[in-house]
């Protein structure tokens, strides 16, 4: 329920704030006196988009406040579901800033308008004569009648099934579409894997296969080079080892005459030691190096296949090649596995459609049941409300398509008067009809859930005596199990609000501005005896103003 609501800087209004308790309220005031501006700014706090010629003083912040104790109304999950700081007294605060820019808060968070739209519902339910969107669509209509077949539970199992239901849709969907692609590309990918599988990379060294290669090819000169070079090592006469070995005699003879002497001994030692070795690899290489055609056409052949791998893939290692292959067989395993994906979400989504099919058919079943019951008491209700003859048709019938509150569709049909056909909701109520049709929905809805506050804009217009009393009626006993709200200029209606709120204008300084007033009892006999004869009150206005009251 609404608390308070504080605005400043609006339309006509300065500065003020009013405060709201349980019950029926009642908004009463001059036509022009600003009842209309009290809506809008409560408006701006649902989530309205702002209006920036409603800004009173364009140069000055513009700011609306409502507080709201919601710890009664289990709405912690929606503020869950919209990422809102949840708090029993929840304030919500718009604010207009010079220049037009607008901000929101939810609890001093600032918030998105759409996540403040996403909250107001649960908050503040606002109906006037002119706007009967909701009374015609199927889907508040369906509301209803689960509210009185409770159903609530059964929806949300249901709406669970549904929503798991359209997940493997849409993965179906999207595997089928991966198929429908992967089958174009399957053969062109299976030919390239098989390419590159055939050519056995992870076996192919490249630095080795292109070194054998260079070595085959060039058997005769490195062999004669390998020759000439043992040679210049290792011969008799004029070889490098032969030299340094008598050297080392040399340098023997006198080693021990001095520690540098001898270092350089160790040090030509280890050169001959080192030579030695060189001269033995060098004469078994040139031993082994033979022309091989055969392996050197092999050798070649594997290389030639490795080029063009590496220029047709745009690389230039095996490393890079073999990764490409590994992803190749990923893409074609893929695909080829995609069957056996889309078989196993098939099984699925029949079972979630079993489940969900059945759920609907419960669904439909105690739809069916609560419609009498909802029937009998809307047209109850409306006969004292001037619609003795008040009739309606639901016609529920069992779709084949999944919708968010089931299977069924559903379309109203209602006539006011003796002999003539049923039609179509919003096509055969006049405006007064469709207020006084509204009233009966929430006053029975009221019985079956908890309602959030209810703002009653004038749907009282064009009705007067008995019917307005039972109107009356009918809010008051709504009120006793929730907060309501009726701007009304019916002195019956306003007579049986357990509070009363008076809009006012007032000229100051050539300026004219809004005012609220809670009434005290006086002030409210005054007010409806005014509200029954005029601004000239007389004493039967007054008696007739005591009589409404008691």
């Amino acid at each position: 329920m609404i608390t308070s609501l504080a605005i400043k800087n609006y339309a006509l209004i300065e500065d003020i704030r009013v405060d709201f308790n349980e019950g029926l309220t009642i908004i009463t005031g001059e036509t022009g006196a600003g009842k209309s501006i009290l809506l809008g700014a409560l408006a701006l706090v649902l989530g309205k988009r702002v209006d920036l010629s409603s800004v009173k003083d364009p140069s000055k912040k513009c700011v609306i406040e409502g507080h709201f104790s919601v710890k009664n109304y289990g709405l912690q999950n929606v503020f869950d579901q919209n990422d809102l700081d949840y708090e029993p007294q929840t304030i919500i605060r718009r604010e207009i800033l010079p220049g037009g820019k607008s901000r929101a808060f939810v609890n001093d968070t600032p918030v998105a308008l759409t996540q403040l739209q996403a909250l107001a519902p649960y908050l503040v339910d606002v109906h006037s004569q002119h706007e009967t969107l909701e009374i015609v669509s199927e889907n508040f209509q369906m509301e209803v009648i689960d509210a009185l077949a409770g159903n609530d539970a059964l929806l949300k199992s249901y709406q669970l099934q549904f929503a798991d239901f359209k997940t493997i849709l849409e993965k179906l969907s999207v595997i089928k579409l991966q198929k429908e692609n992967g089958l174009k590309e399957l053969d062109y990918n299976t030919f390239l894997y098989s390419e590159l599988q055939q050519a056995s990379l992870k076996k192919l060294n490249q630095q080795e296969l292109e070194e054998t290669y260079e070595t085959l090819n060039n058997a005769e000169a490195i062999q004669e080079s390998l020759s000439n070079a043992n040679k210049l090592l290792d011969e008799d006469q004029i070889g490098s080892l032969q030299t340094a070995k008598e050297a080392r005699i040399i340098l023997g003879r006198i080693k021990e005459f001095s520690k540098t002497f001898e270092d350089y001994w160790l040090r030509l030692n280890s050169a001959i030691i080192e030579m030695e070795d060189i001269s033995d690899e060098v004469a078994n290489s040139a031993e082994k190096i033979e022309a091989d055609p055969e392996m050197l056409s092999q050798v070649n052949e594997k290389l030639q296949t490795l080029y063009k791998l590496q220029q047709k893939h745009s690389v230039s290692t095996v490393s890079e090649l073999i990764e490409i292959e590994e992803q190749l067989e990923e893409k074609v395993n893929t695909t080829l596995g995609l069957d056996d994906q889309i078989e196993n979400l098939e099984k699925q989504k029949n079972k979630l459609c079993e489940a969900a099919l059945k759920t609907a058919v419960e669904l439909h079943s105690k739809r069916v049941e609560a419609i009498p019951v909802l029937k009998q008491k809307l047209e109850e209700t409306l006969f004292p409300l001037g619609l003795p003859n008040a009739r309606f048709q639901f016609e529920l019938s069992p779709s084949k398509d999944f919708k968010t509150n089931g299977t069924d569709t559903l379309q109203l049909l209602f006539t006011a008067n003796k002999g003539l056909a049923f039609g179509p909701l919003k096509k055969v109520a006049s405006g007064g009809e469709m207020s006084r049709i509204m009233l009966a929905i929430k006053a029975v809805l009221a019985e079956y859930k908890k309602l959030p506050t209810i703002v009653f804009d004038e749907i009282d217009t064009g009705v007067s005596g008995e019917i307005a009393n039972k109107m009356a009626g009918i809010m008051h006993q709504m009120s006793k199990t929730m907060q309501l709200l009726s701007i009304t200029h019916l002195p019956q209606i306003a007579a049986k609000g357990d509070h009363h709120i008076k809009v006012y204008k007032e000229d100051r300084n050539d300026i004219t501005t809004t005012h609220l007033k809670i009434l005290s009892e006086e002030e409210r006999i005054l007010e409806i005896a005014q509200m029954l004869g005029g601004k000239n009150v007389s004493e039967a206005a007054i008696a007739n103003a005591k009589e409404l009251l008691n």
